[in-house]
């Protein structure tokens, strides 16, 4: 089945990611690692249901504040110092890759203005 880039770097980034969560110190994974892997899951499940959805726009446009608390939690380990700076520069781009994406995808769904004659 031929995946859009989005859902396809979506699901890289999981199989990147959880098991860099999953080794996190218990206390901040039981927290952090947890939201941020339950936030990539409803994401991919967002982006998969927004595909055989007619109604894409508004399901895509609920992705935007996801992929900014993603952000904000992916800083987070790099400033408990519990991922590298290299790790974050690399997470970051892919996030980003996919905010780009999403970003097209929503600005394609967007309702089209009226033409006037």
């Amino acid at each position: 089945m031929d995946e859009l880039p989005i859902i396809q770097k979506t699901y890289d980034l999981i199989q990147w990611y959880v098991p860099i969560l999953n080794h996190l110190p218990r206390d901040h994974k039981m927290v952090l690692g947890d939201r941020i892997i339950r936030n990539l899951y409803e994401f991919l499940e967002i982006l998969i249901l927004a595909r055989y959805s007619a109604q894409k726009h508004d399901l895509l446009r609920s992705l935007n504040p996801k992929l900014s608390i993603l952000r904000y939690q992916t800083r987070l380990l790099m400033d408990f110092k519990l991922i590298s700076v290299e790790r974050y520069e690399y997470i970051a781009k892919q996030i980003d890759s996919i905010g780009k994406e999403l970003g097209g995808w929503i600005n394609q769904q967007s309702p089209k203005p009226a033409k006037t004659t």
